[in-house]
């Protein structure tokens, strides 16, 4: 239940899980997709190391990138580009929160209603396609069918958790390998949480590492627009990344 400090009532909570329940065939694809990208390893952090490029309309900063994710909850990018560095950081082990640092190591909050989406959006297999078969979860998995996504046929599956609709993240599967290939959210204006702006995160060149297939491509695109384009060099699997890489200050 410490997945996110929404205040929600324990009734409130029985009320919503007493009507709601994971659909078989999510929960079955869910499982399929992980053990194509785990092998049946357990995945406990991942750090990828590469080249980005980050666009802001006419502000285009290209240069190395580091992305690191822990766990479901914990994950940070450090961005050192050629128009300065930026460093993002989400942390949900005991709330919902996250920041990004200016390169003054300046911070600036996230919206906490920004931050009830997966932590490690980059790597799905430590989003919430790693936890939908855990019938100890508050989270709802439905089967939305088979779709055509950029002229490729896939499995379209749902994740919703404490009934919340700000935690509605969708997934799409390639629907022979059933890697997924995009997933979808909606962020808010910090001051706005109202207002839907739409999150595509696409995923490619799949590798494999040591029996494990890692996207070393990622791409996040906000309300139609690339704003940031990730070409990982190298990858880590299960390296001990300590707590204090996502602490927020």
């Amino acid at each position: 239940m410490a997945r996110f400090a929404v205040g929600l009532s324990l009734a409130l909570l029985l009320s919503i899980l007493a009507f709601s329940q994971s659909d078989p065939q999510a929960l079955a694809f869910a499982a399929q997709s992980m053990s194509a990208m785990t092998g049946g390893a357990t995945i406990s952090d991942i750090t990828f190391n590469g080249n980005a490029t980050r666009t802001v309309g006419s502000d285009v900063g290209t240069g190395p990138a580091t992305f690191y994710g822990k766990g479901q909850y914990e994950s940070r990018l450090n961005l050192a580009l050629s128009n300065g560095t930026r460093t993002e950081i989400r942390n949900s082990t005991n709330s919902a929160q996250g920041e990004w640092l200016d390169s003054n190591n300046n911070a600036y909050p996230f919206a906490q209603f920004n931050c009830l989406t997966d932590a490690v959006w980059f790597y799905p297999p430590l989003s919430s396609l790693s936890s939908a078969s855990n019938s100890n979860t508050y989270q709802v998995l439905s089967y939305i069918g088979l779709e055509t996504l950029n002229g490729e046929s896939v499995q379209h599956i749902q994740s919703v958790w404490f009934g919340l609709a700000l935690t509605t993240t969708d997934f799409y599967l390639d629907a022979s390998t059933l890697l997924p290939v995009q997933i979808n959210f909606n962020g808010h204006p910090d001051t706005d949480v109202s207002t839907n702006i739409p999150f595509q995160i696409l995923f490619s060149n799949y590798q494999n590492l040591s029996g494990m297939l890692i996207p070393y491509h990622v791409q996040e695109i906000v309300n139609g627009n690339l704003l940031l384009d990730f070409s990982a060099s190298s990858a880590a699997v299960n390296s001990g990344l300590s707590d204090s890489l996502f602490t927020i200050q």
